[in-house]
């Protein structure tokens, strides 16, 4: 019996797994390390967060994104540079090999409650008996597709996860909803790769970040705007800095928080390629797909009323994620109906639990808790500190009473 397993070797994953190494617990960690990263995102991605806010978290800060750029003589700055994908990927496998160099690339396929402890069923037919299980799922499990086109067969719709390469689309028409990131880089290759591209968004305007000046910010700026994990900012100060507090909110002010900070916007250095260059339909939303001689018919609707139809040959959802616990395909029923909700999210404790006693949910599942930054790699430090703090304090009450136990029993 080990006192916990983790399920997942992202940053989340892998930061858990350093402190935990280090405060001397047994547990074991499974997954495919930086998956998501490595077989999701487009290659010539630029992540939208900071250098310095751009870390995985070991207890000592022996192995920062600025040391391992400055080890490998890759180009960093806190904010003036922007990184990129391989180098994030890199550093994540340069992070494992470190601080987690027992890492499991196996899937857990099967995860049910016994009595006081769980068992974990791997894909290679092992089972696990656990005391504590930490869900490190990322985001790709909870890729979201609008309702009104997830009725079209399969081979005519995607999310935007599924097309880290795009050159299978050349010659073909295609249409991207969405208006985050994930939209604006996809549209943008997609052109470039030969496709008929066309950017469909809710939103009248394409929202881009802003480009570092470079230049020193006066007092009055760092005070009115102090920098953060999140960007400048007041309110993105306290989402980066203060997820204990932002837990003691109240439901309805946390859940609005979650869903409207930040929204959707490109990285500044995709706007040139976008703009001018991919066609745009703004102001429109889908309402309705079908298929008609092999080809899909997307209905459009405006918030006025107007109605337009696109045909193509594929619709790409770049619509972002959604916390959904049936979306894991390993979690037992029954379990799964011990887990109380807010939204659609788990209700976690301050140390991360669940209503399932000894089942821990961390980054994008924990958002409703802690805030937006569980939504960027930012908030595995808050994370990495305050649950293994916790995961300490309860094995070392679980051990001393097991060896307190049988002398009571004697007297």
């Amino acid at each position: 019996m080990i006192e916990a397993a983790i399920i997942g070797a992202g940053p989340y994953g892998l930061s858990l797994a350093a402190h935990f190494r280090r405060r001397g617990l047994s547990f074991r960690i499974f997954g495919s390390p930086m998956d998501s990263w490595l077989k999701h995102m487009p290659k010539d991605m630029l992540l939208k967060s900071d250098g310095y806010a751009s870390n995985l978290y070991d207890p000592d800060r022996e192995l920062t994104l600025e040391k391992f750029c400055a080890e490998s003589q890759i180009e960093y700055s806190d904010t003036r540079t922007s990184v990129k994908l391989d180098t994030f990927i890199r550093y994540g496998l340069a992070f494992k090999d470190r601080f987690a160099p027992d890492l499991e690339d196996k899937a857990v396929v099967g995860l049910e409650r016994e009595s006081k402890s769980y068992l974990l069923e791997l894909n290679t037919g092992e089972l696990v008996r656990t005391t504590r299980v930490i869900l490190a799922v990322g985001i790709t499990l909870f890729s979201h597709i609008p309702e009104a086109i997830r009725n079209v067969p399969e081979g005519f719709v995607s999310h935007s996860y599924e097309h880290q390469q795009v050159n299978k689309f050349r010659g073909l028409n295609v249409v991207v909803i969405g208006r985050g990131a994930s939209a604006i880089e996809l549209s943008a290759a997609l052109q470039e790769a030969g496709a008929d591209v066309t950017l469909v968004a809710r939103k009248m305007v394409l929202e881009f970040h802003n480009k570092a000046s470079g230049k020193p910010r006066s007092l009055w700026q760092q005070v009115r705007h102090p920098q953060s994990g999140l960007g400048p900012g007041l309110k993105s100060r306290f989402f980066a800095d203060a997820p204990g507090l932002f837990y003691h909110l109240p439901e309805k002010l946390r859940v609005h928080a979650v869903q409207t900070y930040l929204g959707p916007s490109g990285h500044w250095a995709w706007r040139e390629r976008v703009e001018g260059k991919v066609p745009q339909l703004l102001g429109y939303a889908p309402a309705a797909a079908r298929i008609c001689k092999d080809r899909v018919v997307l209905r459009l609707h405006a918030d006025d009323g107007t109605a337009r139809e696109l045909v193509s040959d594929h619709v790409i959802a770049a619509t972002g994620y959604r916390v959904d616990l049936k979306r894991l395909p390993f979690l037992d029923p029954e379990l799964r109906s011990q887990i109380k909700l807010t939204e659609s999210s788990p209700r976690l404790s301050r140390t991360f639990e669940s209503t399932a006693p000894g089942l821990y949910f961390v980054g994008l599942a924990a958002a409703t808790s802690f805030g937006p930054v569980m939504r960027f790699a930012f908030g595995a430090r808050f994370t990495a500190r305050s649950l293994t703090r916790a995961v300490a304090t309860s094995a070392a009450k679980g051990r001393a009473f097991s060896v307190v136990k049988p002398n009571m029993e004697t007297q």
